[in-house]
This record gives C-alpha cells, sequence and structure tokens, in this order.
C-alpha cells in the first residue's frame, strides 16, 4: 500500500452503505475531505471523521471540490466514494473523473452495459480510473470456492441452486429501490453481487432464461460455461422457508452446487476495507470486471418471463413448486 496519505470525498454519505466506506477510508489511515447527500441525516460522519465539510447541495459540493483542485494543492482530491441510488452512479462516476480524481463505486456501476463502454472511454481520456465494489471477490470462503471448482474435472456442468430472500417491509417499494427505472430492479439492485461471483467462478453466460419478473421477487436460469445455475431472489418475507421462519430470521441464503451446501454466510464484515486496500496497493476490480454480471441484470430486467410453467424441474423443486 502507497505511504501517501489519500484524500477522498464521499457521495451519497447518509445511504445505508456509506458506513462501510467511512469505515474503510478511516481504516487504511486516508482523509475525508468532503462529502455529500441530499438528506441531511448525516451524523454517521461524526464516528469516522470530525469536521468534514458537508453539503446537502451537490451543485455546492461540485463548487468546493472544483476550488480546491485549483486553490488548495494538498486538499487535491484522490478518490471519490460512490454509495448514491443506482440511476446516479454513471453521472458520479463522471464528476470524480471530471475532477481529476478516481473513483470507487458500489455495485451495479451502471444499469445499461453500453454505458460501461462509455465510461471506458471517459476514463482513457482522463488521468483518474473507475473501480467497482466487488467484494465477494475478496471474501475468504469465496475465493476457496472458486479455487476448488476451477481445479475440478468434470464432465458435465455443476448444477447450482441459488436461493436468496432478504426481507424488507413496505417502504422497499417506496423508496428509490422499487423504482425499476432508479435501481434496475432485484436483479440489479441485489442480484448483481451474485451474478457477479457465479461468474467469476463459473464462466461466461451462454444462455440467460427469466421465469418469473415483479417488483418483490424475481427468479430464472443462467447456462455459464462450466455450470447450469437456478436462482430465485426475493425481499417478500413470505417467500422465506419454513425452517428460517421457524428460527425468527428474516434472510434466507443458500447455494448448493451438486446437491451441497457452499457456505460463505460469515465474513462480510470488513470486505469493504479489503476493497479498499486492494485498490491503495495497485490492484482493485476495473469497469472491465463487472460488465458481465451488468450484461446479465440488464439481461434480466428487459426479459419477458417465460411463466412458472416453463420453469426447469430442478428449479421447480427448489422452490416447492
Amino acid at each position: 500500500m502507497e505511504n501517501k496519505v489519500k484524500n477522498f470525498a464521499v457521495i451519497g454519505v447518509g445511504g445505508y452503505i456509506a458506513p462501510r466506506h467511512l469505515q474503510a477510508i478511516k481504516a487504511t489511515g486516508n482523509n475525508l475531505i468532503a462529502a455529500t447527500d441530499p438528506h441531511d441525516a448525516v451524523g454517521i460522519l461524526d464516528r469516522y471523521f470530525f469536521d468534514v465539510p458537508y453539503f446537502k447541495e451537490f451543485e455546492r459540493f461540485d463548487r468546493y471540490i472544483e476550488m480546491l483542485r485549483y486553490k488548495d494543492p494538498n486538499h487535491k482530491l484522490d478518490y471519490v466514494s460512490i454509495c448514491s441510488p443506482n440511476y446516479l452512479h454513471d453521472a458520479h462516476v463522471r464528476f470524480a473523473l471530471r475532477s481529476g480524481a478516481n473513483a470507487i463505486c458500489e455495485k451495479p456501476l451502471v444499469l445499461n452495459p453500453w454505458n460501461c463502454d462509455m465510461l471506458m472511454d471517459l476514463e482513457n481520456e482522463s488521468k483518474g480510473k473507475v473501480y467497482n465494489v466487488l467484494q465477494l471477490r475478496l471474501h475468504p470462503a469465496v475465493i476457496e470456492l472458486r479455487n476448488k471448482f476451477q481445479a475440478m474435472k468434470k464432465d458435465k456442468k455443476f448444477e447450482i441452486n441459488l436461493h436468496y430472500i432478504t426481507s424488507r417491509g413496505k417502504w422497499y417499494l417506496y423508496s428509490w429501490k422499487g423504482d425499476i427505472a432508479q435501481s434496475g430492479g432485484l436483479a440489479s439492485n441485489i442480484g448483481i453481487h451474485f451474478f457477479d461471483m457465479l461468474i467469476w467462478i463459473f464462466g461466461k453466460v451462454e444462455k440467460n432464461e427469466v421465469f418469473i419478473s415483479e417488483p418483490t421477487k424475481v427468479c430464472g436460469h443462467l447456462e455459464l460455461e462450466t455450470a447450469n445455475v437456478n436462482w430465485f431472489l426475493s425481499v417478500d418475507k413470505n417467500d422465506l422457508p419454513e425452517e428460517a421462519v421457524k428460527n425468527g430470521k428474516t434472510t434466507f441464503r443458500s447455494m448448493k452446487v451438486d446437491g451441497i451446501e457452499a457456505e460463505f454466510s460469515e465474513g462480510f464484515t470488513d470486505l469493504h476495507t479489503k476493497v479498499y486496500e486492494d485498490i491503495l496497493s495497485g490492484g482493485g476490480f476495473r469497469i472491465a470486471d463487472c460488465k458481465p454480471a451488468v450484461e446479465v441484470a440488464h439481461a434480466i430486467r428487459s426479459a419477458n418471463p417465460l411463466g412458472r410453467e416453463a420453469m426447469p424441474a430442478g428449479l421447480k423443486k427448489m422452490l416447492g413448486i
């Protein structure tokens, strides 16, 4: 890791994921020199950094960053951490590059694959780089799974069942997350984590089918280079399996490979810090790394669902249909 202390700004500092970025900036020994969010419930800043200039209006934040760029070389911006709603990521990455800084952006980097290409062009014209937070790639258990499955020689593809339910209240559909134009729907807002992981482990997408696509649940079948994947995502508590309900759980996560559970439920706490350490030491995941998952999520969002009757037997069995 470079010794020089870096200057960071955070866009979307009042959001759900922002504390993980604040913690990562602090843990890596760097400075937070500005923050912005249209919602001013940003007291979380005091847990990590005092006396940080905060701007409710993005235009004032923009002006402040521009002033530092020209009048205060010691506080020149090095990185912009982007924690804003999904549909704004593209614009905020562009802001970072125009400001002469690097962008560290939450998933999904963008909602449409062609925006990846446009950002690559802009990145090539600028001094900054664009990084996407693909933290599951740094999860020790996921790395172990990847090494294990890529080392195995099989004459047929792995059969995978991915079943993920994370209950959300009525607020979800009234917020930007429930607006498909702003969040990209469940495939982009929640599934993108798992689609990237699966592609990273099992290879390129060969076929992509969608059977159910509703505001609170979506399911389909992916054929990858070395795996067939039945997947189901939901934010509806009514989809929780009976055992989860009995145990008072509001989340259910299961990934079975050839009928055997692949466990990676623990160890999520410090993954953002690992992402920052990786970037600051010269690594990091770039636009080309995240584009395949963006393509999958976009295809799912754009698909005409085939319906329950078209589901493969394995998916029906997983869902108890």
